[in-house]
């Protein structure tokens, strides 16, 4: 990663060791998990950014998540290292660069498992459907701002025109024949707790990717008939808020 220089941090790592309640059933680590963690770090430095100039306090929210790619496995017993930095500012959007590694504590051999770029919004403490301004970052190239710009004008397209594309549910049909887009088809409902949920009372952007990645590995078990593992997520965009204590609704894929 390589992004401005700020007056604030621009740069954190989280760490933790991962247990067997993190694995998925092959014993690797899920990857709904590394979402969630990629996600939380995310957050940590984009609210940090967002609040370190007086004025109205905020919590900065996840609007999109560009294409990650799955590059290794981690595996129980190893540590993750998550390490963000800020890599551009917009009046209202913070880019956020995401890297995680794993590290055998054993030998110290470590790797890299993946890379994301995220996209976080602040929204106001007082008035959640009030989006505040981004402080500002000082870059070390002219360059670095300018290629910043173009990413966001382009996230900021994509984003816009998914908004309206993807609004029909298919509905499942009564007994699919095998081997059919219809017969993997799966759902999850998921009912919101105080866990789930940021300082607003609603739902965080890692619990809803977690969410989304089990019921894919689902649809793709029941179509494959074995063992599956997540490789590559593609982007996505997170359009509206939901409220704590209310059913998660369906995460459904084909």
């Amino acid at each position: 990663m390589s992004g401005p220089d700020a007056e604030t941090p621009s740069a954190i790592q989280i760490c933790r060791i991962m247990r067997p309640d993190d694995a998925n059933v092959a014993g690797n680590v899920h990857g709904g998990t590394i979402l969630k963690m990629i996600e939380e770090a995310g957050v940590i430095i984009s609210t940090r950014h967002c609040n370190s100039q007086n004025g109205e306090r905020c919590v900065a929210v996840l609007a999109r998540v560009e294409r990650t790619d799955f590059l290794s496995p981690m595996c129980i017993g190893e540590v993750a290292h998550v390490s963000a930095e800020i890599t551009y500012t917009s009046k209202h959007s913070v880019e956020v660069q995401v890297n995680v590694m794993s590290e055998n504590i054993l030998t110290g051999t470590k790797k890299l498992t993946n890379k994301a770029t995220l996209w976080y919004v602040p929204l106001s403490l007082k008035n959640v459907d009030k989006v505040l301004e981004v402080p500002p970052v000082v870059y070390s190239r002219q360059e670095q701002e300018e290629e910043g710009r173009r990413r966001y004008e382009a996230q900021k397209l994509e984003r816009m025109q998914t908004k309206w594309r993807n609004g029909d549910i298919t509905q499942p049909i009564l007994n699919p024949e095998p081997n059919t887009v219809s017969y993997s088809q799966s759902s999850l409902i998921h009912l919101v707790g105080p866990s789930d949920c940021t300082l607003h009372g609603f739902v965080h952007g890692g619990v809803t990717m977690k969410l989304m990645d089990e019921v894919a590995g689902i649809v793709a078990a029941r179509h494959c008939k074995t063992n599956i593992v997540t490789a590559s997520v593609d982007a996505i965009n997170f359009h509206d808020k939901i409220r704590k204590a209310r059913d998660r609704g369906r995460e459904e894929a084909l």
